[in-house]
């Protein structure tokens, strides 16, 4: 008959299961969320706004715990490096940033890297781009490129003798301000000559360029401060739809409106009816949505497997699309209408 085995004591049996727990955790257990950083330029502008809903919408579709912070001012870069350092302190396993600064912020960027944090710079390249893992960003060139071609085939003749302004963005030259003012200038047809920097062209046409914050106070005063210059412009480029909308006000204070040309990039809901209100002629829609949404999930495939995300065919980032909303459509310009726009918009 086969020995019976003692039983084992109640609090032996607590302990082996207090082991074995440790050893291989609660059968419920879930690991701790990913945690990713979003840090935009502001919290004011509709275009970052946007940005941060996309993006806290993909993190909570994922399961990340997305952490939001933003600059002061469009330029404020001292704070976007105390929220990187934060963002490093925290155990993030990536950041999403919306550079003020692309060179300045580099060196905080690279120290976040060898800490082992991906790094997606969104909507503006740093300086180099391959200072961040990647970027998910419009065609900045490209949304230029488009509303200059526009301009000039609407302009047809006159666009020989064209008076332009030009409204830029910040006197740091940031890559986003340099691509698209650069981009608006080839599609016009007017020769660029120094490709890191915007205000070096020699072109008659060009009245000068007025940097705006990318706010509509600073398009007002800087479209101002160019028609104290030349009263007889009659095209603006505009960094942005507020830049577009504070000039066209400095225009409407002098009765100006009629005959003058203002083309922007951005494509919000605003911009779609300044278009349907002929306060601007074309606008080039780009995505924040996307860009977020897509950073989001580029951070969580980081965190489970560590690979990074992949440039389009023939470019150094990845490219979330571009489409010219306009209601004059020029032949051989691809475009979409305000109503299409208006399907596509944001804020």
């Amino acid at each position: 008959m086969p020995r019976k085995l003692p039983l084992a004591k109640p609090a032996l049996l607590a302990a082996a299961a207090i082991g074995l727990g440790a050893l291989f955790g609660p059968a419920s257990a879930q690991a701790a969320p990913v945690k990713a950083c979003l840090i935009t330029k502001t919290d004011s502008n509709p275009y970052f706004v946007k940005m941060r809903q996309g993006a806290l919408a993909e993190a909570k579709k994922l399961g990340v715990d997305l952490k939001t912070y933003a600059g002061k001012y469009d330029g404020d870069n001292q704070s976007q490096v105390a929220a990187i350092e934060s963002c490093i302190a925290d155990g993030a396993k990536g950041i999403l940033i919306t550079p003020s600064d692309t060179k300045a912020i580099v060196p905080t960027v690279e120290k976040a890297r060898k800490a082992g944090l991906l790094v997606i710079a969104l909507d503006t390249a740093l300086s180099p781009a391959s200072a961040a893992d990647m970027t998910f960003a419009t065609d900045n060139f490209e949304a230029g490129k488009l509303i200059g071609e526009w301009a000039k085939a609407k302009m047809g003749a006159a666009a020989k003798t064209a008076k332009i302004a030009l409204l830029d963005l910040s006197i740091a030259h940031p890559t986003v301000d340099v691509e698209r003012d650069h981009g608006f200038l080839t599609g016009f047809g007017i020769k660029i000559k120094n490709p890191h920097s915007w205000g070096s062209e020699s072109d008659p046409r060009i009245v000068g360029h007025a940097v705006t914050g990318g706010a509509e106070a600073g398009g007002q005063k800087a479209m101002e401060s160019l028609l104290a210059r030349n009263p007889n412009i009659n095209l603006v480029y505009a960094i942005n739809e507020p830049a577009a909308f504070g000039a066209y006000q400095a225009l409407k204070s002098v009765g100006k409106t009629k005959g003058v040309l203002i083309v922007a990039i951005d494509g919000s809901c605003t911009g779609v009816k300044g278009l349907e209100a002929g306060m601007i002629g074309a606008d080039s829609q780009q995505y924040p949505l996307k860009m977020a949404s897509l950073g989001v999930d580029a951070i969580a495939k980081w965190a489970k497997s560590h690979v990074k995300p992949q440039a389009s065919k023939g470019l150094n980032f990845f490219n979330t699309g571009t489409n010219l909303i306009t209601a004059q459509p020029m032949p051989g310009i691809p475009s979409i209408t305000p109503a299409e726009g208006a399907k596509l918009c944001w804020g």
